[in-house]
């Protein structure tokens, strides 16, 4: 699962016509949007039979789009690997000992 919060800048004078346009865009839901502050709020979501890139892209050149800025991205893939433990790089202390080293300094 993918999931993208956004934030479209519109000219006031064309929101009605931009969330039209977003409403058509798969995985696209409006949240909310001001008119005098030039704001859609939106997420994107991936789906079957679409990818999430490609409904970002959309939005992004959806008519009367001035900018959009991501506010959150969050995706679940490589949840279920096991985390792999870097090596230690040689001569670099471990984060526990900064802390001590720290601590023992103000004392």
């Amino acid at each position: 699962m993918k999931i993208a919060s956004l934030v479209v800048r519109v000219a006031p004078e064309h929101i009605e016509v931009l969330k039209d346009a977003l409403q058509k865009i798969p995985g696209v839901e409006l949240h909310g949007a001001s008119a005098e502050l030039g704001r859609v709020i939106v997420t994107v979501e991936d789906g079957e039979g679409y990818a999430m890139t490609d409904s970002l892209l959309a939005v992004n050149l959806a008519p009367h789009a001035l900018g959009v800025t991501l506010a959150y991205e969050y995706t679940d893939e490589g949840l279920d690997n096991e985390l792999e433990h870097p090596e230690p790089i040689p001569g670099l202390p471990l984060a526990a000992d900064r802390i001590g080293s720290a601590q023992d300094k103000e004392a």
